[in-house]
Formats: structure tokens, C-alpha cells, sequence
């Protein structure tokens, strides 16, 4: 497809609208053999490659000006049951949602990751994979048995390989690791993914993670005009510590997950969701008591009322509903997630504790500002821990195991001309949070780095990264070198990069 074509336009962005390319050509393959072809073709004719899945990735690392050819990988999306493998093929163009309707309606089984129904398993699955099931069942790529990737050898030549997490051959097993937890866009393209949950055997439906049957999901809000510095502070210290105590995986209170809504004064409210499989031992009363507290640190009270087993007050609704029709609904309550028309900034923390009270004071001044940015702005706390750290820090490229969070600094808005308006209010808020570490949550006993899935350019930029820990360090830590070395052995002529793509050593 050329720039004459009228589908060119569509494929030229993803869902950050801050981000374009113009190609040459953009590739939409049904086969691997298209995949193969169409590399062979970039590398050949010495052209800019780069791989698009679902195209919700945060920074320029698909659409950029120096992209030449860009390989689509939307219609490559069906998911099946490979016998020969006796595990569950995704093929590399499928989206989330896709996904777990596959999975779910055929077998009764899914995969813990992420919520966003138009992000593409690509990208998501490479920096490891995280949802709402993942403090019950752990990262997606826990549960990820092999991958085939088109790869380019020293000489300039495209070929498929499927590598195992069992493959006898160390090179092969080593290429697998890589794509635990690698990100996207530095040893290949991935045309499949097969997923078997490590020691399961027998029928399919036992191959993966059960499905919860029904969950109960709350969402809270409270008005802003109703919130204090002092309750402000004591939400985000009980969140914190509440998760920080309850991190014991394969107990009920280790399977609740939640986010907390730290948004921008003008959007008028703070938020909450939370999500717990309500087939586990004493799951209404795990939800009522966390739900409770959450008001109780704000220092509002109101009237309570029953709902399926939980207490909720006038600022918390509990439903209890099937999984898949609760997945596709929390998929669509932001609908600014799916939104292809927004331009966004996004920056990325774990943290390894509750977050400190200097931390939270930085948040409270920077969400309560007079510089109006977009109301579409705010700082979005995730809860992790739970099965996610039964996983070793090396056993897979993802080596922030035992963070219990994830914070994401964003804003999204709508016209270029706000550009510089919201991405200093990101930055400047980001930086002033983690000031005490040079602008960046440097891995120490409180935070942990970022997360590569959120990716964020200014980590390469010492005006913005001032800490002594280069960008890669803060993604992937001790790992990185391990990721080298496969790069050099696998993509030796460095065809698949971009910004802050693995780089040779």
C-alpha cells in the first residue's frame, strides 16, 4: 500500500495522534511467509522498517519520519488451539479483546493482561503483560510457551524461527527469555505466540488459567470539591499500604487488584476501580473492607447499602457480573482509552512500597494546579505484587517483581496547539515526584524504574533523566545485558530499532 491509496491515512498513526509516519509503503500480511517477504524487501533495498500491532504505543518507536516501511499486523489476529504444540496460537496481530473472547467462548480459559479491548497482544505481551488478573494468575508472559519471530541474520537474510521456553536448542531458549519482558521492536517481528501455563498438560481447558466464572467490580468516585490535602494524603498512603500488607499471592486479599484515579482538579472527581473474582473464599467481605477504608481516609461518610454481599456507600457502586461481560464493560468505562483522535504524554513508575508522604505532596500540588492542562490529566496508581512476584527477577526479562504499583504520569487532550502545555505539566510533575532521585524513580528501597510498556523518551535525555541511571537500566536493570547479548546474536545488523531498542553491545 502506497500513499495513493485510501487506506493510507488510517496507517499512518496509532492512538496518539502526537505520533505520525510517512512511508513509502505500509504492509498488511496474512502469513508469516508476507512477514518474511516484506523484511527481506526493507532490508534488501536498505529501507527504515517498522511493525505495528495494535498501535497504542505511547511514544514515536512505530511512527516516526525515518520509518520507510511499515509492516501492519492487524489481519494476521486469529487465535486457536495448535495440537501439535498442545498450546493456545495467538497470532501477532490479534488485539485484547479478540483474545479473551477467543479463549474464553471456545475453552473457558484466558490470559492475564491488560484492559484496553484495541491494544494489539504484540507490543503488550513483549514488555511482559499485566491486568486486572495478574495479581491472581500473574504477568501474560508467565504463562507464555513459545513464540515465532521473523529475525534477519548477519548476512542480510529474513527467516522465521519459533523459539520455546523449552527449546533444547540454548540460543533459541535464550531469544524466548528476551521476549518476556523485552519490549517490542528490537530482535524481530513476532508473527505468533503460543501460551500454556508452565506444568499444565491434558485437555486445553486445563491449559491455562480458569476464567473467573463472576466478579465483582466497583467503581468509586468522590468529588474533588469534597476532598482535603489531608484526606488527599491519607487516600493514597491507605491504597498504598493496603496493598503493601496484602500481598501474599494465592489468598483472596492477594487477588484483588485496583486502580486509583488521581485526576487533575478539573475533571472535578477522583476515582477508584477495583476488581476481585467473587468464586474466592470470602470475597465480599475481603471487597467490603477495602472499599471501607478507602472513604474512611478521605474522611467521608455517608449511608451504606448492600449490594451481592458488599457494603458500598453513596461514593462506591458494586456489581457482581459474568467475567467476559465485566472485562468488555471496565474496557469501555474510559472511553478516551480507545479514543483514536487524542495526542497523549505518558511516564511510568513502579514502586516497591506505599508511596512516601514528599511523593504525595508533589502529586496534591501538581494535581491541584492553576496551569490548566487538559482535564484529561492525572496520575493513575495500579496495583501489582500478588502472583507477580512468585517470579523470580531473572526468569523472565521483566525484573520489577516484587513492586506492588505502577504509576502512570498522563494527559491526553486534543489539538496540537496544547502540546506544550500538557507535556510540561507531565514532565514537570514527574520530575518534581521523584526529585530526590535526579527527575526519574531510580531501583532503590522505595521505587523501581519504569515500565517498558509505558514507554518514555525523556529517560534518554540527561535535561530530564539527572539520576547516574541510564534509560535502560531504569526498564530492565540487571537484565539488560542478558537482552544484548541476544540482540548480537539475533538482529546483528541492528534492522529492528528504534529509540530505546535493545542496543548492541
Amino acid at each position: 500500500m502506497t500513499p495513493s491509496d485510501p487506506r493510507y491515512p488510517d496507517l499512518i498513526s496509532g492512538n496518539n495522534l502526537r505520533w505520525t509516519a510517512s512511508p513509502d509503503q505500509v504492509v498488511l500480511p496474512r502469513t508469516t511467509a508476507q512477514v518474511v517477504a516484506a523484511v527481506q524487501d526493507a532490508v534488501t533495498r536498505g529501507k527504515r522498517l517498522s511493525v505495528c500491532g495494535g498501535g497504542h504505543c505511547f511514544e514515536d518507536f512505530v511512527f516516526n519520519a525515518d520509518v520507510k516501511i511499515n509492516i501492519n499486523m492487524s489481519l494476521m489476529n486469529a487465535v486457536s488451539f495448535d495440537t501439535a504444540m498442545n498450546a493456545f496460537k495467538i497470532e501477532g496481530g490479534a488485539t485484547l479483546l479478540d483474545v479473551y473472547e477467543a479463549l474464553y467462548e471456545g475453552w473457558g480459559v484466558t490470559i492475564p493482561a491488560g484492559i484496553c479491548h484495541t491494544v494489539g497482544v504484540g507490543g503488550h505481551i513483549l514488555g511482559g503483560g499485566y491486568g486486572n488478573l495478574s495479581r491472581q494468575y500473574g504477568l501474560t508472559v508467565d504463562h507464555l510457551h513459545a513464540v515465532e519471530v521473523v529475525v534477519v541474520d548477519a548476512a542480510g537474510k529474513a527467516r522465521s524461527v519459533v523459539a520455546a521456553r523449552d527449546s533444547s536448542d540454548t540460543a533459541l531458549r535464550d531469544l524466548f527469555w528476551a521476549h518476556t519482558g523485552g519490549g517490542g521492536g528490537s530482535f524481530g517481528i513476532v508473527t505468533a505466540y503460543w501460551f500454556r501455563t508452565p506444568g499444565a498438560s491434558g485437555d486445553p481447558a486445563g491449559l491455562l488459567p480458569k476464567a473467573p466464572s463472576k466478579i465483582f467490580l466497583t467503581l468509586a468516585n468522590w468529588p474533588w470539591e469534597k476532598v482535603t490535602k489531608e484526606g488527599f494524603s491519607a487516600l493514597v498512603d491507605y491504597w498504598g499500604a493496603w496493598f503493601e500488607g496484602n500481598n501474599t499471592a494465592g489468598t483472596t486479599a492477594g487477588s484483588l487488584y485496583s486502580w486509583l484515579m488521581l485526576n487533575h482538579r478539573d475533571s472535578g472527581s477522583l476515582g477508584a476501580v477495583v476488581q476481585l473474582d467473587a468464586s474466592l473464599p470470602d470475597a465480599a467481605s475481603v471487597l467490603s473492607g477495602f472499599l471501607a477504608g478507602l472513604d474512611q481516609a478521605l474522611g467521608l461518610h455517608s449511608a451504606t447499602v448492600r449490594r451481592d454481599g458488599v457494603t458500598d456507600s453513596q461514593y462506591t457502586t458494586t456489581r457482581l457480573m459474568p467475567w467476559l461481560r465485566g472485562t468488555r464493560y471496565i474496557g469501555a468505562i474510559s472511553p478516551t482509552q480507545l479514543d483514536p483522535t487524542t495526542r497523549g504524554c505518558h511516564k511510568s513508575a513502579h514502586l516497591r512500597k506505599r508511596t512516601p508522604q514528599r511523593q504525595i505532596d508533589a502529586m496534591y500540588t501538581h494535581l491541584t494546579s492553576q496551569d490548566q492542562p487538559s482535564p484529561l490529566t492525572g496520575i493513575v496508581l495500579s496495583a501489582s505484587g500478588g502472583r507477580i512476584a512468585s517470579v523470580s527477577s531473572t526468569a523472565t526479562a521483566v525484573a520489577q517483581r516484587d513492586a506492588i504499583m505502577k504509576v502512570n504520569f498522563e494527559s491526553r487532550w486534543y489539538t496540537p496547539a496544547d502540546d506544550a502545555k500538557n507535556v510540561g505539566w507531565v514532565r514537570t510533575a514527574f520530575a518534581s515526584v521523584y526529585g530526590d532521585t535526579g527527575g526519574v524513580p531510580v531501583p532503590n528501597d522505595v521505587t523501581d524504574g519504569c515500565y517498558i510498556n509505558y514507554p518514555d523518551g525523556d529517560l534518554s535525555d540527561p535535561a530530564f533523566n539527572k539520576s547516574s541511571v541510564p534509560w535502560h537500566d531504569l526498564y530492565w536493570k540487571q537484565n539488560y545485558p542478558r537482552l544484548q547479548q541476544v540482540k548480537r546474536a539475533w538482529d546483528p545488523r541492528d534492522v529492528f530499532r528504534h529509540k530505546q531498542s535493545v542496543r548492541l553491545p
